[in-house]
């Protein structure tokens, strides 16, 4: 019998993949997973999941009739996440643009390197009021995060969250801080007018991309998945994954 998740990428459990997966199983979801260097079977996707996460996985993994296989089951009522990294979306190496699987997410990808690797802040603002971004001190704590992958929205969609990039300088004698803001691109997209919700963040949850954004909260929080390294990370940030997998999912917590 699967599991209701199936967790895709993040390279193995015992490195990037362990902050998802400590994630979910601080909240209690059992999950089947595969690094990022093993292709998807006929055999994962035989039973239909709840939800299937995609995180740094190459669309070279998954074969075009298991792709659709995924979009008939999405049809269906499963839902579809996709997180950002170096090899989600187009990055350097995902190539999921033109995929039947892109054609399920709530944002186009570019044809071309879509990273954004920054050195300067990248605030995370809330757009729109969801049961995904609801009680999070948006203005007065906004995380910061290290990059991303720029997209665009396909009509119909909602963007919750927005990528502030700003230019940071130190101005006058008392070399205080001025920021500068350079751009906006959306950085989480849903959409429901599917049997099965999907949604794309175009951040990643673990490092390098994930910046500080893996300490927001002012508490600790040790996550432990089987086969995993245990993380400690801050508690809205557990929050705020738990969040985006129960409404795409359709979970309880």
């Amino acid at each position: 019998m699967s599991n209701p998740l199936l967790f895709l990428g993040d390279t193995t459990l015992d490195s990037a993949a362990s902050y998802l997966a400590g994630a979910l199983s601080h909240a209690g979801w059992e999950f089947d997973y595969l690094p990022s260097d093993a292709d998807l079977q006929p055999n994962d996707i035989a039973t239909a999941r709840k939800l299937i996460i995609i995180s740094d996985y190459p669309a070279e993994r998954i074969e075009n009739s298991l792709q659709e296989k995924i979009v008939e089951q999405v049809q269906q009522g499963t839902g579809l996440l996709m997180i950002g990294g170096w090899e989600s979306y187009q990055g350097l190496g995902g190539n999921w643009a033109g995929t039947v699987i892109a054609n399920l997410l709530p944002v186009i990808i570019s044809e071309v390197d879509d990273r954004q690797n920054c050195d300067q802040p990248v605030f995370v603002r809330c757009e729109t009021e969801h049961p995904i971004s609801d009680n999070f001190p948006w203005n007065k704590r906004p995380p910061i995060i290290g990059g991303y992958n720029r997209v665009k929205v396909k009509p119909g969609a909602t963007v919750l969250l927005q990528a502030e990039r700003y230019n940071a300088s130190f101005k006058g004698k008392k070399a205080e801080c001025e920021l500068v803001r350079v751009s906006s691109d959306p950085l989480l997209v849903i959409d429901d007018s599917q049997a099965g919700r999907t949604a794309a963040l175009m951040t990643d949850l673990a490092p390098h991309w994930v910046g500080p954004l893996v300490d927001w909260g002012s508490k600790r929080v040790s996550a432990h998945a089987a086969g995993a390294e245990e993380i400690e990370v801050g508690n809205l940030y557990i929050k705020f994954i738990q969040q985006l997998i129960a409404w795409t999912g359709r979970l309880d917590r």
